[in-house]
Order: structure tokens, then sequence, then C-alpha cells
């Protein structure tokens, strides 16, 4: 199957390489606004580069994958779709509710197979939480905390086409939050603040939030979120049931721990996104190209795109109100 990729920062750039390194796959084109960063990837990974409407037009294009700013990614799936291209797209699909429904609609209507990459699903040690959790080792779950923080504030240049905190962040620990307990929220109140950087209020944003999440059953959960861990990055599960507790820590830089007569220590953990998470980017995309090759419709899907992006647009509502909303 040949590719294209779209958008090579720190995420694309990794997803060029696990489709340089795919047996079934070939790298054709890499795409970016950048075109000497496009231009240096290309070169590295044995591809060439082309203007994106090249591309699509392209019938020897099998697929796209979007790794652009998050403001770019809904026309480049609508763009995608209606070429007939299988598309893996990083989330968000779009920036709000209404226009990822009037986008997954063009994705329905050209029946294109869509991707939605939530690779938190995808990671080795979450997957072991989650089986164990489905096993009942905790009996019935009552609450769920997730705790994702980044070690520092991405660039303001970043952050102006992100989508903000809720959308471009804790997207994806709502995701986790539904996958985890197989149900979504049907209430969702927020507390947020600019403690980071002062820059964020005139973008409208915040750095640091806490929303509790209510669903059908009872359930509760907790996503506490902060653009700044001084220690490294910080992604640690608490999910607590009527017969007891699971409990996920940081991947640590060095697994050793060292006892003296200071105390006990460990390594701080990781320090980067992509350096926690590389062996989940890499299962995600070797999980789209099954499901191309077998015909089966992808997953996480259209379905998991909407429901989170519905869940950030509540967050932000609730933030704005300082009231719970109903989903």
């Amino acid at each position: 199957m040949r590719f294209c990729q779209i958008g090579v920062g720190r995420i694309g750039s990794l997803h060029a390489a696990h489709i340089a390194d795919h047996p079934d796959c070939d790298l054709a084109y890499v795409i970016d606004r950048n075109d000497e960063l496009a231009q240096a990837i290309a070169a590295k990974l044995g591809a060439q580069t082309a203007p994106i409407d090249a591309v699509l037009g392209d019938p020897g294009i099998d697929a796209v994958v979007i790794a652009s700013s998050s403001a770019s990614h809904d026309e480049l799936i609508e763009a995608a779709a209606r070429a007939g291209k299988a598309i893996f797209c990083e989330q968000p699909a779009g920036l709000s509710s209404k226009r990822t429904e009037a986008v997954l609609a063009v994705v329905s209507e050209c029946g294109v197979p869509f991707f939605a990459a939530l690779h938190r699903r995808f990671d080795p040690q979450i997957a072991a939480f989650k089986r164990r959790l489905d096993k009942g080792e905790i009996g019935k779950v009552e609450q769920l905390l997730i705790t994702s923080r980044e070690p520092m504030l991405p660039p303001i240049d970043y952050l102006r086409t992100s989508g903000g905190l809720f959308r471009d962040m804790m997207l994806h620990d709502f995701d986790l939050a539904r996958w985890l307990l197989g149900e979504g929220p049907t209430e969702v109140y927020t507390a947020a603040s600019v403690l980071v950087d002062p820059t964020l209020v005139s973008l409208g944003d915040v750095d640091t939030a806490i929303v509790t999440l209510k669903t059908r059953s009872g359930k509760l959960v907790q996503v506490n979120n902060s653009r700044r861990a001084v220690y490294g990055f910080d992604q640690r599960l608490e999910a607590f049931g009527s017969g007891g507790m699971l409990r996920m820590g940081n991947r640590v830089h060095d697994a050793v721990e060292l006892s003296n007569a200071h105390g006990t220590s460990l390594s701080t953990p990781m320090r980067d996104m992509t350096a926690r998470y590389r062996e989940a980017f890499r299962l995600e995309f070797d999980a789209f190209v099954e499901a191309l090759k077998t015909g089966k419709p992808p997953q996480p899907g259209p379905a998991d795109a909407r429901a989170a992006i519905q869940i950030a647009d509540a967050a932000t509502e609730s933030m704005e109100t300082g009231k719970p909303v109903a989903l």
C-alpha cells in the first residue's frame, strides 16, 4: 500500500518512519508546510515531496496519514475522503462537534476507511490495565483517576492552532476514560486556570484543568492536566472498585531504585510524549494497516472521534459557564 504522510513534526515524523519500515507499506510522499523539513524527511526515508492536490490526484496512493496542525485536520480529511483515500488522522478531526460531524459525514458519504488516532489505547501498559479491569480484578469500578501532565508548555505558535487544552491534550484522556470504563459520560464539570503562562489568556486557552465526568451508571472520573510538570511527562492511572484498586505508575528512564542513608529514589519519568508512547504509535499504525488488509473498519473510528470532541466541547462550556454540562 502506498502512503502519503501529511505533517512531519514530532508525531508525524514518527508516523513517516513507521510507514517506511512497514513491510506492507511504501512511503511515497511527504508533505509539510515547512518545505525544507519535508524534503529532509523525504530524502531520509526514500520518498518524495509534491503539492497536496497532486498527491490526492494520484490514483496510486492508497492512504494518507494526517499529523499536521489540529486546525488543518478537517479540510484535509474531507479532501482525502473525496479523493477516495483511506485516512489515518491524529485527533481531533475538527475543532468542534459541529465541524467534526460535517467532516465525518463526508467520510461516510465517500465510504473510505477512517482511523481516529487515539494512541493511548495501544500502549501495552494501558492495555494491560484495561484487561485487568475487564477481568473484574477490582470488582465493579466506581472511580477512575487519570493524570496527564506535560513537562513544559508547547510553543505559542503551536498553541494558536491546537484547539486548546481540552481538544488538543485532554481529548486523549476523555477517550481513554470511555474506553477503560466501556461507557461515556452523561455529565461534565470543569475547573480550569491559567497558572503556567499568562499569554494563554489572550488565546482564550488554559494550561491547568481538572474535569469531572459522571457516567450513566454513576461511575466518577477525574481527569487532571497541566502544561508544566518539572519532573517529566506524568502519565498515571488509578481505578478504584468494590473489590480493590488498580494503579499504573509512570514509565521512568531507569527502573533501578536507589536506597541509602538519605532515602529511596527512582529516576524521573520520561521527558517526552513520543518517547513515552513510542510503542503505542507504532502499534496503532500496525492496527490501521491490518484493518486495510482485512477490509475491517479501523478502530478507533468515527464514533470515537465524535464522542471525544463532544466531551471536549462540554468541558469547554462548563469552564465558561461554571456549571455542569449534560451530554
